[in-house]
């Protein structure tokens, strides 16, 4: 019997392979394993003066959402509430701009772990799948091995670390594990992450897992700068190279042909200032042949044809 599902499985695995050429489809979409996506997204600094890192998340998780990823598949990590804290002259609201165009804090907002319940352990538990049993399920990271996650960090850093909440640290090996158990555990097809801190790059260069796409606002050495303040407000209110990260993807469309290539070159030193860093070396794919929807959107591309085709596998 398994003999025989085996010889099954390989008719419908040439079958496929036959069909694909007769389509004319692409060899980098026919041998895809990428069917679903998520967003792992992390703001890890508290206090008032931090209001940009959570304007950074928040815009981040607001592109990916009008995107097509739902908040199901989007685990949000928010290290303070900027939205109900006392200072901020217009309750309820973050701004990711001078001129209060865009509410990223919106009326949908859904918050996975917030205040002090974003910490390293709960972070790399999330990753890696040990959560407690008990664990709901909004706060799992349900993910398989055809998922491609898109995680972006925010805060400060330093060389080879993120501080979370000021008190404790994640440092760039201890990430680099963290990814390694989801690749073991086939919990990922392809990793984009994104960091937005001071000596960003650092926090990439122990990756050793297959399939991981990286950028950072900073090289090592560097700090990663403010964009501009808020004078109603009174504080930095986005990070350089979030807010031009921003500027492109609201360009994006579900249907874009945008791609990775082209959002790794957003922020020129000219803009950011700092040197944005990349790592591409453990990445398969030709990044300016990736759409930038595989890893910011939930849109798979359809072909369609009029022509028919026998299926029937007992005619191989």
């Amino acid at each position: 019997m398994r003999m025989l599902k085996f010889l099954i499985y390989a008719g419908f695995l040439i079958l496929a392979s036959k069909v694909e050429l007769s389509l004319g489809i692409p060899p980098e979409f026919a041998q895809s394993n990428h069917t679903n996506n998520w967003a792992v997204l992390v703001d890890t600094s508290r206090f008032w003066f931090n209001y940009r890192h959570v304007a950074n998340v928040l815009s981040i998780y607001r592109s990916v959402k009008r995107l097509g990823i739902p908040d199901s598949q989007i685990i949000l990590m928010v290290a303070d509430d900027m939205a109900c804290n006392p200072r901020n002259p217009t309750p309820a609201t973050v701004y990711n701009n001078a001129n209060q165009n865009i509410d990223v804090y919106g009326e949908d907002v859904e918050v996975d772990y917030r205040g002090y319940e974003v910490t390293v352990e709960n972070f790399v538990r999330l990753l890696t799948g040990r959560v407690t049993p008990e664990t709901p399920r909004s706060k799992r990271l349900l993910s398989d091995g055809h998922s491609n996650i898109l995680i972006y960090m925010t805060g400060h850093g330093g060389e080879g670390f993120l501080k979370f909440q000021d008190s404790e640290e994640i440092t760039n090996t201890e990430l680099a594990d963290a990814f390694e158990q989801m690749w073991q555990k086939k919990k990922y097809n392809e990793i984009f992450f994104m960091v937005d801190t001071c000596q960003a790059a650092s926090m990439y260069e122990k990756f050793y897992s297959p399939n991981i796409l990286a950028v950072g606002s900073s090289l090592v050495g560097e700090d990663s700068l403010s964009h501009h303040v808020d004078s109603s407000i009174g504080v930095y209110i986005i990070d350089r190279y979030t807010y031009y990260a921003l500027e492109f993807l609201e360009k994006v469309t579900p249907a874009s042909e945008k791609t990775m290539g082209q959002f790794l070159e957003v922020c020129p030193k000219s803009l950011c200032i700092s040197t944005v860093g990349t790592r591409k070396d453990l990445f398969q794919r030709d990044s300016y042949k990736v759409r930038i929807t595989d890893f910011f959107g939930s849109v798979r591309k359809v072909y369609t044809t009029k022509e028919t085709f026998d299926i029937n596998i007992l005619s191989m």
